[in-house]
């Protein structure tokens, strides 16, 4: 039996940047990854300010400005019935598109410490039986293991639930330069959405949005398939969003069902048992189209880490610290995020509704409802600040 303080579950973003606020607040803990590595792979990650705040607090946005171009406009084409409308928001604070790669390599270079190991599937937590034998007994076990989440379902919350349509995801690079604005330009024709947004003058992140998700599980692990249903799905698009689907790197492509948590199940969630607790995905996995779920996991690291530290104090650590204690933080932690994560996945399950119907009269509830709840300006979730460490 090895004991160990904190246990992270999950190296991915909300892993890794959890362990990288912990370091930088004189916390020790441990990274535990299915893996044999880091899981540095993935499409591109919207990161809008809040987003940034989150990651000066963490030190670590430095290295990562100058790996991306600033998005200064969102703008949104929508094509039904060959009637084009067209709506733009300028953007004046800080947002742009990390490739997931650079991100979670940022996170992992800073000094989290990472442990590859291949986990039981039938593990039962806080006391982790590992599949080649080891067993760990954590005083504080922090599930960041993402949308299928073994701790989230030890809490026994809710399940997550699927959007009707797939997502496709993936890069095009182009070695004489794309041209594009530095924009969000997201472009609804018929059924499909698709987006694309520019990572440097060369290389743009881009993705669409299937409302036929029947063939999400029959192609998922073949590129080629899923290059060629997704031009299927485009072939009312202009030809430069073709060509960028053709010319895209076939290794970048992945194809998935979306997943969400209901706002009800966020608000009533029981996130924290004994000293077990989640975040990220784990906690409240939502749709992409706020641009909110990698921002959100970096608040959550931010946040968990400061609770921990003031609870536990600098001096005793978790060693000299009682269940009761830890326990505090936790439920500290997550009365300070829950209101924040309910509005976000409010936002986002109303922006998915919005961006998917082609009804005029849906539209218009829709927006209402998003005026009413969030104001009129759709950026205004982004001024928030998870404040420092």
């Amino acid at each position: 039996m090895e004991e160990i303080d904190i246990v992270i579950v999950g190296g991915g973003i909300a892993g890794l940047a959890t362990s990288l606020a912990l370091h930088r607040k004189g916390i020790e803990s441990v990274v535990l990854e299915r893996g044999d590595r880091v899981r540095s792979e993935g499409a591109g990650i919207g990161t809008l300010a809040n987003g940034w705040r989150a990651l000066d607090h963490l030190g670590v946005s430095h290295v990562l400005r100058p790996t991306s171009l600033r998005i200064h406009k969102v703008r949104t084409v929508l094509v039904h019935n060959g009637k084009h409308r067209e709506l733009a928001s300028p953007i004046s604070d800080e947002a742009r598109c990390l490739k997931r790669d650079d991100l979670v390599r940022a996170l992992a270079d800073a000094g989290s410490q990472i442990v590859s190991i291949n986990l039981d599937e039938t593990t039962s937590f806080p006391v982790l039986q590992l599949s080649h034998g080891v067993t760990i007994k954590a005083k504080v076990l922090i599930g960041c293991d993402g949308a299928n989440s073994m701790v989230a379902d030890f809490l026994k919350l809710s399940p997550k639930k699927a959007f009707p349509s797939g997502a496709v995801r993936g890069f095009a690079f182009y070695p004489n330069g794309h041209g594009f604005p530095q924009e969000l330009l997201r472009m609804k024709i018929g059924n499909t959405m698709s987006g694309r947004l520019p990572v440097t003058h060369n290389l743009v992140f881009w993705f669409a949005h299937l409302q036929d998700s029947s063939k999400v599980g029959i192609v998922a692990k073949d590129q080629e398939a899923i290059a060629n249903l997704t031009l299927d799905s485009m072939r009312d698009f202009p030809e430069d969003w073709k060509e960028m689907v053709k010319n895209c790197d076939v290794h970048s492509l992945s194809l998935y069902h979306l997943k969400y948590k209901s706002p009800l199940n966020i608000m009533f969630g029981k996130f924290r048992k004994g000293t077990v607790t989640v975040a990220g995905d784990a906690m409240h996995v939502m749709g992409p189209f706020i641009g909110q779920g990698g921002s959100a996991a970096l608040e959550d690291a931010v946040v968990l880490a400061r609770c921990l530290a003031k609870k536990l104090g600098w001096d005793d650590g978790v060693k000299g610290s009682s269940a009761k204690r830890i326990g505090e933080a936790l439920d500290e932690y997550v009365n300070e995020r829950r209101m924040r994560l309910v509005g976000l996945s409010t936002q986002t399950y109303l922006t998915g509704h919005l961006l998917r119907t082609s009804s005029v009269v849906v539209r218009l509830m829709l927006l209402l409802f998003l005026i009413v709840l969030f104001g009129r300006s759709q950026f205004r979730h982004t001024r928030y600040d998870c404040g420092r460490l």
